[in-house]
């Protein structure tokens, strides 16, 4: 076991070093606004699904960070995520427009003037604790999977079930040319459940009040 969080320290400073310099670019809300066209189709409608690789509504971005989302889509751009609809959309975009879109993103739908929101723990089943414990997922994620330690890692509280499930899939995907996730800490996490445990997972994480949110695009440019 100590091997094994020896590991994973060395693997994440290496992305912190690696990420550095995107994280150095600023992003502009307003830029971004006008940069979204090609993601409003999918993220800007109340319970869309995707059809690869297999049905799940696609995941709400509004109210995520704005590190988590230049993570994610510098991911997808490198193919350490694959994903052949987002990886053809991001190799489109610039460092700064990722930048951008991910602080569009990040402030969408959230009040300026609101204040933080009171929420009540949701309790999960002794079973489902055995899990959360087994990977010891919150000291990562954050109390109610809403406060990650590092804004480079998701909010997951509230997030769809379905996509949660067919992410932490993903991460167990190997050799596959167009599924799955290479990000070595979660594969080792994911790859100590079965399927039906991940299932478990992902449905309590969706049933916790979360900052995610669909925002309806007003009008489609």
């Amino acid at each position: 076991m100590t091997k094994l969080f020896t590991t994973i320290f060395a693997i994440a400073v290496s992305f912190v070093t690696v990420s550095a310099y995107s994280q150095d670019i600023k992003g502009d809300v307003k830029a971004g606004e006008t940069k979204n066209a090609m993601c409003i189709g999918c993220h800007g409608i109340k319970g869309y699904q995707a059809s690869f690789p297999e049905v799940y509504k696609v995941p709400m971005i509004s109210g995520q960070s704005a590190k988590y989302l230049t993570a994610a889509l510098n991911a997808y751009k490198k193919g350490e995520r694959k994903h052949p609809t987002m990886r053809g959309i991001s190799e489109t975009l610039s460092d700064q427009d990722i930048a951008d879109l991910s602080a569009y993103y990040s402030a969408h739908g959230v009040a300026e003037s609101a204040a933080p929101v009171a929420r009540t723990a949701k309790t999960p089943t002794p079973a489902v604790a055995a899990l959360l414990a087994k990977a010891n997922c919150a000291s990562c994620h954050g109390a109610d999977f809403s406060k990650p330690i590092d804004p480079s890692y998701p909010k997951l509280g509230g997030q769809h079930a379905d996509y949660l499930f067919v992410a932490l899939k993903a991460y167990k995907t190997e050799n596959n040319p167009k599924v799955g996730r290479g990000n070595a800490i979660m594969a080792g996490m994911a790859k100590q459940y079965s399927n039906a445990e991940l299932k478990q997972l992902a449905n309590y994480m969706a049933s916790v009040e979360g900052d995610l949110k669909v925002v309806p695009q007003k009008k489609f440019r």
